[in-house]
């Protein structure tokens, strides 16, 4: 028989809600390593909008998943998925992993597995991928819901990878993510931060006050003067795509803070209807086997979290 997979926690919940906070009191806690599962937190440069753990906890803390590519490279949930089923073999003795997410699809790469790709030849792919590069934003998603009738969206990286795979394969991504779906790699115990809309809402808007404070335009002017494409897949994100349009002078300045507090909200909102439908497969109650999905209350302090979940992760795991 296959060996169980390793129960591994996975720290959810939508952008501004609390997870770095929590997941640094609970490595006071517990010896971990932090897999981040974020789609933007991988680009190198791009710290300020991605709201990466800062410089102390990283050195306190080993974490994974972060700065692995240039905003102009492409990085797939599938890749993810892959490399973060290694990061957790390789732990070392004693410490946990805790994936903390952030990303819908690099999250179920990881815990639901992708799909076994078939062979994509190498010189095709390159010419595709100089053609879809050159094709504006909207043109790029109009191809891609042609080819795939059930692309949701989710930016153009998305979008040109569903364009590659019908076009290279003959089949959508839809249809390989449903007929030749991969095991995942762990036995989520998901942990769920959730707050009500108003405060998250609230949240949202300090954390855009405090990026721009901190320098995110100037993050994003330094990028564009390193040669990065305005429409790079890192500067595709919330923040870094508003930020882009008022340095163009497609949109005014004066709205910038609004414009990326408007966009996270519904990217927020994206994310919650993601962990509703995720994990509405998954056991719901509080009490039980350790791979319930456990939903916390965030507006308690990271530190009474970090307690709760700590006390619960070593009942469920032994440790």
């Amino acid at each position: 028989m296959p060996a169980p997979l390793p129960l591994t926690p996975v720290l959810l919940g939508p952008t501004a809600v609390g997870k770095t906070a929590v997941a640094a009191a609970l490595a006071m806690r517990l010896p971990l390593v932090i897999i981040s599962a974020d789609a933007r937190q991988i680009y190198r440069r791009l710290d300020i909008g991605t709201a990466k753990p800062d410089a102390a906890l990283r050195a306190r803390v080993p974490h994974l998943g972060l700065d692995l590519v240039d905003p102009g490279e492409r990085y797939s949930a599938g890749q993810f998925g892959r490399d973060a089923t290694g990061w957790i073999a390789a732990a070392p003795a004693g410490r946990t992993p805790l994936v903390v997410g952030g990303s819908g699809f690099y999250v179920r790469a990881l815990t639901d597995g992708l799909f076994h790709e078939p062979p994509l030849e190498p010189p095709r792919r390159e010419r595709l991928r100089a053609w879809t590069d050159r094709l504006p934003g909207p043109a790029l998603a109009q191809w891609a819901s042609r080819l795939d009738p059930r692309y949701a969206g989710g930016g153009r990286q998305r979008a040109a990878r569903a364009l590659e795979v019908a076009l290279l394969t003959g089949r959508s991504l839809s249809w390989w993510q449903r007929e030749a779906r991969a095991a995942g790699a762990i036995r989520p115990w998901y942990v769920v931060l959730t707050v009500p809309r108003d405060v998250l809402r609230r949240r949202i808007a300090q954390r855009t006050d405090q990026m721009l404070a901190a320098g995110l335009a100037d993050e994003v002017r330094a990028e564009l003067a390193r040669g990065t494409a305005p429409d790079a897949p890192g500067l595709d994100g919330v923040g870094y795509r508003q930020v882009v349009a008022v340095l163009s002078g497609t949109a005014p300045a004066s709205g910038l803070a609004e414009a990326i507090a408007v966009a996270t909200r519904r990217y927020a909102k994206r994310q919650e209807t993601w962990l509703r439908n995720q994990l509405r497969r998954q056991p719901s109650a509080v009490s039980g086997p350790p791979d319930t999905v456990w939903t916390l209350d965030a507006t308690e302090s990271p530190d009474a979290l970090a307690d709760a979940i700590a006390d619960r992760w070593r009942s469920a795991s032994g440790v």
